[in-house]
């Protein structure tokens, strides 16, 4: 049984196409201070897979909403789920290309069947009008199933009309779905990359002894 577990949960991160592993553990809240550890903590117990909650991390670059983001859908893996990671730009782009193969319906229905799909960088790049409609069917798709989505960007709600190529209307109908059920974490600490340049800069400031 364990055997079989083991080679399910390698399936599962295989399927994921994680740009890398992380676990919760790894995560240090003594930089990001302003997070509720707790809040993390209730979702690793996993009861928004039940709830069909999703889960979104707000915040500018380089706070840990990608780290949190992968090692929160890495333990959904390992509990034996399928679960898939995607870019919002990759994910628009390969829908986008699946409309000329005449394939877009059979590429929805596979963003259906994990677990939770994970959809990280909402907002980083803008989409075009015809790629911000596919997201947001695949947003209402899984909402209608009840199939959770963990979601990262560095766009405030108030700025989402940009996300959606500037349709205030589709950007609301989508939050309106996303955010019914759903926990949001906001990160609003300094970017690990920027503390780390802070950081090397005052050691090679320091006076030499």
């Amino acid at each position: 049984m364990k055997e079989r577990h083991r080679k399910r949960v390698q399936l599962n991160l295989q399927f994921a196409k994680f740009p890398f592993i992380k676990r919760l553990q790894e995560f240090d809240y003594t930089a990001q201070p302003g997070i509720d550890r707790r809040l993390i903590e209730e979702l690793a117990t996993l009861r928004f897979l039940s709830e069909g909650r999703n889960t979104v991390f707000l915040g500018p670059p380089g706070v840990g909403k990608t780290m949190l983001a992968i090692a929160l859908t890495t333990m959904v893996a390992e509990a034996g789920h399928r679960v898939y990671f995607t870019t919002a730009v990759d994910l628009a782009t390969k829908l986008s290309k699946s409309i000329e193969r005449n394939q877009l319906h059979r590429q929805l229905n596979m963003l259906m069947q994990p677990k939770v799909l994970l959809i990280d960088e909402v907002g980083y790049l803008q989409l075009d009008r015809t790629q911000a409609s596919l997201l947001f069917q695949v947003i209402c798709n899984r909402y209608e199933r009840n199939q959770p989505i963990i979601l990262t960007s560095n766009k405030a709600f108030g700025e989402w009309a940009t996300v959606f190529a500037e349709d205030a209307v589709m950007a609301s109908a989508a939050l309106d779905r996303l955010l019914h059920r759903s926990t949001v974490v906001n990160i609003r600490g300094d970017s690990y990359r920027l503390r780390e340049k802070r950081k090397s800069g005052s050691e090679s400031a320091a006076p030499q002894k």
